[in-house]
């Protein structure tokens, strides 16, 4: 039983090489499931780019990485007292995020002249210090340190609005001046909100950080697909599935690969809280009420509904009467979140 991930190798080699030739200080991110791609490989990809920099999420992701890269290692996540030591042969290529100024002297301590960036905090609230904190930091680290510059972790400006991520860097950048550094590490920026932001700060070397646009931004190289395993054909009020629930009408039933095991039928949370968001929400809690969750599966362009919830590695789906029937072994299309998927397999073409 297989979920792929199908990419077309050349187009997405293209728009990766068209994303760093546009992004002046380009600093790739992989973390996680590696946007469902894979830390390994696009470790490997961020060698190829040429870039000088690569961005974990955290310490435990180095190792992946590290043999497949040969350029800088900047870890997202920030540095505490409980963090192990570094293997002595990446300390002069890691580069820790501090976001506390008390971190400082206890990394310093720790790893003498370690390479940092000092985390100015945002409207994001997440990790980051006050502009005394930045200041007071800054005046530390930079006798003992190799500090590399100031980040700043911005919320995403899809959600906020256009201009709003822009205009917040805008008032944080006096922060950064009188941090007295001359880098910023930035994220979430459009290419017209880096170009306005360079050209205000001339003086200033500007990092974008890119995770999702960089590796997910040609969907239409990307093919997820799960192989047809069984088919049944299934009459009004025959039972099925482990609760053994009937239908209202004739109909199939598709066990197709991809199950909770890969993330499929997970949901995080929606970080849409319009009014169009909530009756979406509705409208799904209403199917699910009923039995009738959509599915990220599809049959000749038809969104399939789940004819229950997915199993670990496979899911049974309903698919209504006078569709065409997929054979077994057949791929159906699949619409997944990447960075929620495990796939069992990753063909490049």
């Amino acid at each position: 039983m297989t979920l792929r991930l199908t990419v077309d190798g050349d187009r997405w080699r293209q728009h990766l090489r068209a994303v760093a030739d546009s992004t002046p200080g380009l600093v790739p991110v992989a973390k996680g499931n590696g946007y469902g791609l894979g830390l390994a490989s696009l470790a490997r990809r961020t060698d190829w780019l040429g870039v000088d920099t690569l961005a974990v999420g955290t310490y435990a992701e180095l190792p992946e990485v590290a043999t497949r890269y040969d350029g800088a290692l900047l870890v997202l996540n920030p540095w505490r007292p409980h963090v192990p030591d570094l293997d002595p042969a990446l300390r002069d290529r890691v580069i820790h995020t501090v976001s506390r100024a008390e971190d400082v002297a206890d990394l310093l301590a720790r790893q003498p002249g370690a390479r940092m960036v000092l985390e100015r905090v945002t409207s994001m609230r997440r990790h980051g210090m006050t502009a005394p904190e930045l200041w007071s930091a800054a005046a530390e680290a930079r006798h003992h340190a190799r500090v590399e510059g100031v980040a700043l972790h911005l919320p995403l400006g899809s959600i906020r609005g256009q201009g709003a991520n822009l205009a917040e860097t805008t008032r944080l950048m006096s922060d950064v001046i009188g941090a007295e550094l001359g880098t910023v590490w930035v994220s979430h920026l459009t290419a017209d909100e880096l170009g306005r932001l360079r050209q205000e700060y001339a003086d200033l070397v500007i990092r974008p950080r890119v995770g999702t646009g960089l590796w997910l931004g040609d969907r239409g190289a990307l093919r997820v697909s799960a192989t047809v395993e069984d088919v049944h054909e299934i009459a009004r009020g025959d039972e099925f599935g482990y609760r053994g629930r009937t239908l209202h009408r004739p109909g199939h039933l598709v066990i197709a690969a991809g199950g909770t095991a890969h993330g499929i039928g997970l949901a995080a949370p929606s970080g849409d809280s319009g009014l169009r968001g909530r009756a979406a929400m509705v409208a799904r809690g209403s199917l699910e009420a009923v039995g009738m969750s959509r599915s990220p599966y599809f049959v000749d362009g038809q969104q399939l509904h789940f004819a229950e919830p997915p199993h670990m590695q496979s899911s049974m789906l309903l698919l209504p009467h006078g569709a065409r029937v997929p054979t077994v072994g057949e791929d159906l299309d699949v619409r997944v979140r990447y960075t929620t998927t495990t796939f069992d397999e990753t063909t490049l073409t």
